[in-house]
């Protein structure tokens, strides 16, 4: 697949930025964006937080790499996963085959100011920046098979996105 059709794909925790700089991305390559969870709500026809309660993780995570699947079977597409799709060896690998796989970064107080008072998250119940260091310990290895990374604690989302754009048009 030419480089100039080819997927990008947004890896890393929740809080990293992933849906803000998709946003980015996909304006200046005039690609689609694709929220990984928004197509699961859509598909499931209920949110992330009920699918969560109702039906349970396993059941989610089968879910979002049946929908990983079908996305990954277009081009010329930004995709912002959900936080937790590395956890499933086929999602990585499936990443890896359909297009460039960039893992966004930041710090745990970061995470916790962006994430702060969001309701909608169900891994954070409880004491956020406790359970965001616990979960970033829990994948620290998870997002190492990414072709590039950055720390979106240090760089603005414009910075991010300019920064992933030159590296993809290498």
């Amino acid at each position: 697949m030419s480089q100039s059709q080819q997927n990008i794909i947004l890896i890393g925790m929740m809080g990293t930025g992933k849906s803000t700089v998709g946003k980015w991305l996909a304006q200046q390559l005039e690609y689609k964006l694709v929220d990984l969870d928004a197509a699961l709500e859509e598909h499931e026809g209920s949110s992330i937080a009920s699918i969560f309660t109702n039906q349970g993780e396993a059941y989610f995570r089968k879910a979002e790499t049946a929908i990983l699947q079908q996305v990954l079977s277009g081009t010329g597409q930004v995709i912002a996963t959900g936080g937790g799709a590395v956890l499933n060896q086929e999602n990585c690998e499936l990443m890896k085959s359909g297009g460039w796989v960039v893992a966004l970064t930041a710090e745990a107080e970061d995470i916790a100011s962006r994430v702060q008072g969001d309701g909608l998250r169900p891994l954070l119940a409880g004491n956020t920046e406790e359970r965001i260091r616990t979960i970033l310990e829990e994948r620290k290895n998870a997002y190492l098979f990414a072709n590039y990374t950055v720390n979106t604690s240090l760089f603005s989302a414009e910075q991010v996105s300019e920064m992933i754009l030159t590296h993809y048009r290498v």
